[in-house]
């Protein structure tokens, strides 16, 4: 898919597959990623579904994305901002943490309220990269702290979130988000005033994330390693044989791998094909 040349090319080739469910001709590249992305909830839907409640709540906590995206494009219409016929909501069944209340609230302060009275926690602010960024630390803590299998994921994914965050974007963190990030990462930092001395003070388990990015303008390298290595990680877990958690998480992790390099390869495709050597963090 990623070397074909064009989109529509690549959507018929992936109706052969697992993903072929919600896709239809001639699909923009937004929708076509959108397909993908919830055929991979329809999976981690029935992966629960089959758990019993400590597996359930695994796939849940590393499901948090879908509902973190869900939630920015209700922040994007009730403040205004959202584009015409936003995308429907991803459906989360039993995989939603605080959905349903979210998606009732009609303005970006009710809507930060509702996150404030939830396990999401008050994200500092109403401005849509506040929401986004605190849903997503908030996500990475609970995850560290819940499952120790992804710890080391979600403390390398809070390292490169902060990176591009504050110094890709320069933009600063609101003080809840800072706080959460300190927590994996440690406050020294989260409150670096440089790149260097943001990667000097991470901890082991979000410094490999890092290891080689020297600039923050090469954080793109390091997102492509991180799923590298959950790969990796996915595959011995799912293959474990003591009893726990540790298969769940492996099968989420791989399954959620897949689909990333999909939705990479369906970009690729629509910019006129590409190498698939691009999924490859060391190339």
């Amino acid at each position: 898919m990623a070397a074909g040349p064009t989109l529509d090319d690549a959507v018929r080739s992936l109706g052969a597959t697992a993903y072929q469910h919600d896709l239809r001709p001639e699909m923009s590249l937004a929708d076509a990623q959108r397909a993908v992305g919830a055929t991979l909830l329809w999976h981690l839907r029935v992966l629960a579904g089959w758990q019993p409640r400590s597996g359930a709540e695994a796939v849940r906590l590393l499901a948090a994305g879908f509902e973190i995206a869900n939630t920015e494009e209700h922040l994007r219409t009730v403040g205004g901002a959202g584009l015409p016929g936003p995308a429907r909501p991803y459906r989360l069944g039993t995989l939603a943490t605080a959905w349903p209340r979210l998606a009732r609230t009609a303005s970006p302060p009710e809507l930060r309220a509702a996150l404030a009275a939830s396990v999401w926690g008050d994200p500092g602010a109403e401005t849509p990269a506040a929401v986004a960024i605190g849903m997503r630390a908030t996500a990475a803590v609970r995850t560290a702290a819940a499952l120790p299998e992804a710890a080391r994921w979600a403390a390398g994914r809070m390292a490169l979130l902060v990176g591009r965050e504050v110094f890709v974007v320069g933009r600063r963190l609101t003080e809840p988000a800072a706080r959460r990030a300190g927590r994996l990462l440690g406050s020294a930092s989260a409150r670096a005033a440089s790149f260097a001395d943001f990667r000097q003070h991470l901890p082991a388990t979000a410094r490999w994330a890092l290891d080689g990015v020297d600039e923050a303008t090469d954080l793109w390298r390091a997102e492509a390693r991180w799923w590298d290595r959950l790969e990796q990680d996915g595959s011995e877990l799912l293959h474990e044989s003591r009893w726990g958690s540790g298969p769940v998480v492996g099968a989420v992790a791989l399954l959620s791998t897949d689909a990333w390099r999909v939705r990479g390869a369906l970009e690729l495709a629509a910019r006129g094909g590409g190498p698939p050597e691009v999924f490859d963090a060391a190339g």
